[in-house]
């Protein structure tokens, strides 16, 4: 077999990268496609992280065949062995975990891929969707048994996860953004500084955790947001903003900050945290809409619990008040329950394909009047 470095310009990937580095995976789903037409193939991927390894799923013409961690450093895999060479398979290489924040440079690379064979480019798909979230959108607990309570990149899955199923289900590239325990406004712990609408201008901002900006491979670089044009922004926020009612106050150590979710007297919040918790949800969907002009926004939310739907479609109303912006909606999403929850109490893979149907189905009318 012969390193084919040169024909890398046909794989398609997906995902937020830097122009400086294009085959640096850093979120939960990002992934290389490619056809490949040969006998036996291996790619060479570098994988960097400090304790938390990375995973990778591979996909054979759309059947997972490989789910495995990567060692630090090169790893060699082989993905085709002895199969017919005159046969075209479309392969994707998915990352299963997610950036783990402060752990090293958490990264992967596609840096070879050795053949007998070569490899041809798969065609974009004409609908795109971009998906921002938490532990749900990362696929926490969608692998690993139910009794499972380690916090652990194995339990994690890209696949086994409505923002794959959703895409699956109809025909769409997509991105996604999300990071476990991070909120709109806050994260589980009342940690301001882990909240998802700071990440979104950036390549990924999340992978140089909550110290100072340094260089990692380009994630600290403004991203680029004619690189990937959804035709649809699904968010997925809030339950972590709601279980910060259940925890202490959090002080920020470089600021000396201190805050918490508050609970309200007759509303789940009071009233100065829901001002705030609006306030950051206005601001971030008028962001949204200035680098997306052209797309319908959807703010998914239901799959542990639905107590800040109240405070959710309030901030929608006065997002719409302040804008006119007609393209924003809200969608319930089937909550888990029994055997429908996976590890560490959250969604588990059935509760995903429920969420995925119920988004698919709620969307596929408008791709229709988009003639896609």
């Amino acid at each position: 077999m012969k390193s084919i470095k040169e024909q890398f310009p046909a794989i398609k990937v997906l995902g937020r990268t830097s122009k400086e580095n294009p085959y640096v995976l850093f979120w939960t789903g990002s992934r290389y496609e490619f056809g490949a037409k040969a006998a036996n193939l291996s790619v060479v991927l570098k994988a960097s992280f400090s304790t938390f390894e990375q995973w990778i799923a591979v996909l054979y013409d759309g059947v997972p065949l490989i789910r495995m961690p990567l060692c630090q450093g090169e790893n060699v895999i082989q993905i085709l062995r002895n199969r017919n060479p005159e046969t075209v398979h479309n392969i994707r290489i998915i990352k299963e975990s997610p950036v783990m924040p402060g752990d090293g440079e958490p990264y992967i690379e596609l840096t070879d891929i050795l053949t007998d064979g070569t490899i041809e480019a798969v065609p974009e798909k004409k609908r795109k969707l971009l998906f921002i979230g938490d532990s749900i959108t990362s696929g926490e607990g969608a692998k690993g048994a139910r009794t499972e309570e380690d916090w652990v990149p194995a339990l994690f899955s890209a696949v086994d996860n409505y923002a794959y199923m959703t895409a699956e289900r109809l025909h769409a590239d997509y991105q996604s953004l999300s990071q476990s325990g991070w909120g709109l406004l806050c994260g589980y712990d009342n940690d301001l500084r882990h909240n998802m609408p700071d990440t979104f201008k950036e390549v990924c901002s999340i992978a140089y955790g909550d110290g100072a900006k340094r260089e990692i491979r380009g994630a600290e670089q403004p991203y680029d947001f004619s690189r990937f044009i959804p035709d649809v922004v699904i968010l997925n926020l809030g339950t972590n903003d709601g279980n910060g009612l259940t925890m202490p106050a959090f002080t920020n150590p470089a600021t000396g900050e201190t805050f918490k979710m508050e609970a309200g007297e007759k509303e789940l919040l009071s009233e100065a945290s829901k001002r705030r918790f609006i306030e950051k949800a206005v601001a971030f969907l008028s962001d949204i809409r200035c680098a997306y002009p052209a797309a319908e926004i959807c703010w998914c939310y239901g799959m542990l619990g639905n107590p800040m739907k109240p405070v959710i479609m309030e901030a929608l109303k006065t997002y719409r008040g302040f804008t006119n912006d007609a393209a924003v909606r809200y969608i319930d999403l089937p909550e888990a329950s029994g055997d429908s929850f996976g590890a560490r109490w959250h969604p588990g893979k059935r509760c995903h394909e429920k969420a995925a149907e119920t988004i698919a189905n709620t969307l596929e009318p408008y791709f229709c009047t988009l003639g896609r």
